[in-house]
C-alpha cells in the first residue's frame, strides 16, 4: 500500500525548476539508459540533452526570447521533446498544437497566443508539412520554421511553461496557462504512485500536444529516467505489436482505444504481456469495458480523472487497490476536493454536485481571457472543474457528467454519462456519445449517437430494449443514431458539440 504521507514528504519542498530539469537530471544520473525509442531509433538521455541543447540554441538564433511563445505543430517524436524542453531552456512557453487541427483552427490558437515563431515536424506529419508550406516555413536543420513574429510581445510571467489550447469538446477553444511548477508537481507524484523505476518501458502513443500525453505520459516517464516508446498515431495493430512485442511495462490510454483494440483482437483470449501496469483516462469508462481490457491484459485497468486546468491530474485509483466500478478513484496527494452545491457549501450526504479542486497542480489562467479565468478560479485558490460529481464516505470520486451537458427531460435532470454507461455495457457497442435536442416549451429529448462493434451489429430495437431495462423511462433515448465512428479529437475526445449540431438537424 502506498504510503501517501511519506509519498508527499518526498517530494521536494519546492518545485520551481523549469520542466527541463527532467531531462538534465535524468542525463547526470544515467546518460547511457535509453529515455526514447522513435521510430526504430533509440536515444539515450545523453543523445536527449545534446538535441534539446541543439533546438534551444537553434530557438535563439531565429530570435526566441523569454516570455516569447513558439507555437509547434508535431505528432509524437523526438524532436517534439526536445524542442518543449528547448522553449523551456530559452524561457519561452510551448505552445503545442496538434498538427491534425484544421487550418482555421490552427490559425485561430497561433493567433491568440502571438506566437513569436512557429515551427513544423513536417517529416514525421504530413498534415504538419501542410500547415508548413501554407505559412511559408522554411527548412531549417530538419525543422520547418515559420517566419519571426516581430509584433510579438514577452510576457512577464517566467513561471509559465506551456500554454495549452483546450479541444473545444464543448465550444471555442481556451489556452491554459500551465506552470513550471504544476507540470513539475503532477509529473512528480504520477510517477511515484504508478512506481515507475529507469527499468520501465510506457508507451508514448497519446498526443504530446495535449496536457494527458504531455505530463502523465511524457514527463512522468521521464522524471522516473525510464524509456518512452514513441508512436505519432495510434492504431490497434500497432497498440497490439507494442504490447506484445516490445516488452512494455507500463500502458496508458484512452478508452476508445482499448475498446478498439478488443475489436481487433477478437475473442484469441488473454495475450501475453509484461505489463505491470495499465491506464485509462480522458474520458469516461465504464465497468464493462475495464472488466474486459482488464482479461485481455492479464492486469487491472485502472482509471482516473483530470482536465487541462489541473495540469491534468485530479484522481486516480490506487495501483494496489483497483475498483471494478465507475469511480475515478482518490484525489492525488496534495491536491484536494470539494462536492458543492450551487451556493458553493460542500456537499456532504454523497449526492451529486459541482466538484471544486485546489492544489498545486493548477493552472495560472486563461491566456487573455480573464472573465473565464474569473469564473474558473474561484477565492480560496479553488478551480471550479465545470464538473459534476459525487464522492463516497472512502474519499473515492465518481464523476456524474458535465454541468454544461446536462439534459433537462420533462422536469428531470438526466446526465448523459449515465446513459452512455448503460449503452456501452452493451456487447454490441464500443462507444456511445448522448446530447440533449431543444424540442418544445423549452424541453429537451435525449440523442444517442452510437458507435457500434462491427462484429455484433445491435440493431437500434436491441438498444432500444437494453435501454429499457437499466433506465428509467425518462433517461432513455428518443433516438439512437449508429455511426461508423463518433467524432473524436486527437487524444480521443468525443466532439459533442459537432453531434449536438447534428442532432439538432434530425
Amino acid at each position: 500500500m502506498i504510503d501517501i504521507h511519506s509519498l508527499l514528504a518526498s517530494l521536494p519542498a519546492r518545485i520551481d525548476s523549469r520542466i527541463d530539469s527532467i531531462l538534465r537530471t535524468a542525463a547526470a544520473r544515467t546518460p547511457n539508459a535509453p529515455a526514447l525509442v522513435d521510430a526504430g531509433r533509440t536515444l539515450t538521455y545523453r543523445d536527449l540533452a545534446a538535441l534539446v541543447d541543439r533546438r534551444a540554441d537553434q530557438l535563439r538564433a531565429r530570435g526566441v526570447r523569454p516570455g516569447d511563445r513558439v507555437l509547434l505543430a508535431s505528432e509524437n517524436c523526438a524532436d517534439q521533446i526536445a524542442l518543449i524542453f528547448a522553449a523551456a531552456a530559452v524561457g519561452a512557453w510551448i505552445v503545442n498544437v496538434n498538427p491534425r487541427l484544421t487550418a482555421p483552427e490552427l490559425d485561430a490558437i497561433r493567433g491568440h497566443a502571438s506566437a513569436r515563431l512557429a515551427v513544423y515536424t513536417a517529416a514525421v506529419s504530413p498534415e504538419a508539412e501542410a500547415h508548413a508550406a501554407r505559412a511559408a516555413a522554411s527548412l531549417d536543420d530538419g525543422l520547418m520554421i515559420g517566419p519571426l513574429n516581430d509584433d510579438c510581445t514577452p510576457e512577464q510571467d517566467a513561471d509559465v511553461a506551456a500554454l495549452l489550447y483546450t479541444t473545444g469538446t464543448t465550444g471555442t477553444p481556451k489556452g491554459v496557462m500551465l506552470s513550471h511548477r504544476s507540470l513539475l508537481f503532477v509529473a512528480a507524484v504520477s510517477s511515484r504512485l504508478r512506481g515507475l523505476t529507469p527499468a520501465d518501458k510506457a508507451w508514448g502513443v497519446l498526443p504530446i500536444s495535449h496536457v494527458y500525453g504531455l505530463t502523465s505520459v511524457m514527463l512522468g516517464t521521464l522524471s522516473a529516467g525510464a524509456c518512452l516508446h514513441l508512436t505519432p498515431r495510434f492504431t490497434p495493430e500497432a497498440m497490439l505489436a507494442a504490447i506484445r512485442d516490445d516488452g512494455l511495462s507500463i500502458v496508458q490510454g484512452v478508452p476508445a482505444m482499448y475498446a478498439r483494440l478488443l475489436e481487433h483482437v477478437g475473442d484469441s483470449g488473454p495475450l501475453a504481456t509484461r505489463l505491470r501496469f495499465a491506464y485509462a483516462g480522458g474520458s469516461p469508462l465504464d465497468p464493462a469495458l475495464k472488466a474486459a481490457v482488464g482479461r485481455l491484459l492479464g492486469v487491472p485497468l485502472h482509471n482516473g480523472y483530470g482536465l487541462s486546468e489541473a495540469a491534468p491530474t485530479v484522481s486516480q485509483t490506487r495501483l494496489d487497490a483497483p475498483r471494478s466500478d465507475t469511480s475515478v478513484g482518490l484525489p492525488i496527494p496534495g491536491v484536494e476536493v470539494r462536492v458543492v452545491d450551487k451556493a458553493g457549501a460542500d456537499i456532504v450526504d454523497g449526492t451529486a454536485g459541482e466538484l471544486w479542486v485546489r492544489g498545486p497542480n493548477l493552472m495560472r489562467g486563461y491566456y487573455r481571457n480573464p472573465e473565464a479565468t474569473a469564473a474558473a478560479l474561484r477565492p480560496g485558490g479553488w478551480l471550479n472543474t465545470g464538473d459534476m460529481a459525487r464522492q463516497d464516505a472512502d474519499g473515492a470520486l465518481f464523476i456524474v457528467g458535465r454541468t454544461k451537458e446536462l439534459i433537462i427531460r420533462s422536469g428531470f435532470n438526466v446526465y448523459p454519462l449515465e446513459v452512455e454507461t448503460v449503452l456501452n455495457a452493451h456487447p454490441g457497442v464500443t462507444q456511445s456519445a448522448v446530447v440533449g435536442r431543444p424540442v418544445a416549451d423549452g424541453n429537451e429529448e435525449i440523442v444517442a449517437f452510437v458507435q457500434p462493434d462491427p462484429r455484433r451489429m445491435p440493431s437500434e430495437a436491441e438498444l432500444r430494449a437494453w435501454a429499457a431495462g437499466r433506465l428509467a423511462p425518462y433517461k432513455r433515448p428518443a433516438r439512437i443514431v449508429m455511426m461508423e465512428a463518433l467524432p473524436a479529437a486527437a487524444n480521443g475526445k468525443v466532439l459533442k458539440h459537432v453531434l449536438k449540431e447534428q442532432a439538432a438537424s434530425l
